[in-house]
C-alpha cells in the first residue's frame, strides 16, 4: 500500500473516531455498579486478612 493512501485512510478513520468520541457521554454509575465495586473492595480486604494458624497433624 502506498504511503499516501495509507495516510488518507488513517486520517479518515481518525476523523470518524473523533466524531464518535464527541457523541459519547459516559453514564453516571448506578447503584448496581457502586455495589459491585464495594463488594470487590470488601473481598480484597478479606483476602488480605491474616489466615488462621494451621495445626500440624499428630501421629501417635
Amino acid at each position: 500500500m502506498h504511503s499516501d493512501v495509507h495516510h488518507l485512510l488513517h486520517s479518515y478513520r481518525a476523523t470518524e473516531l473523533r466524531r464518535e468520541a464527541v457523541r459519547f457521554s459516559p453514564v453516571r454509575p448506578g447503584l448496581r455498579h457502586r455495589m459491585g465495586w464495594t463488594m470487590v473492595e470488601l473481598g480484597l480486604r478479606l483476602a488480605q486478612a491474616h489466615p488462621a494458624p494451621v495445626r500440624a497433624t499428630r501421629t501417635a
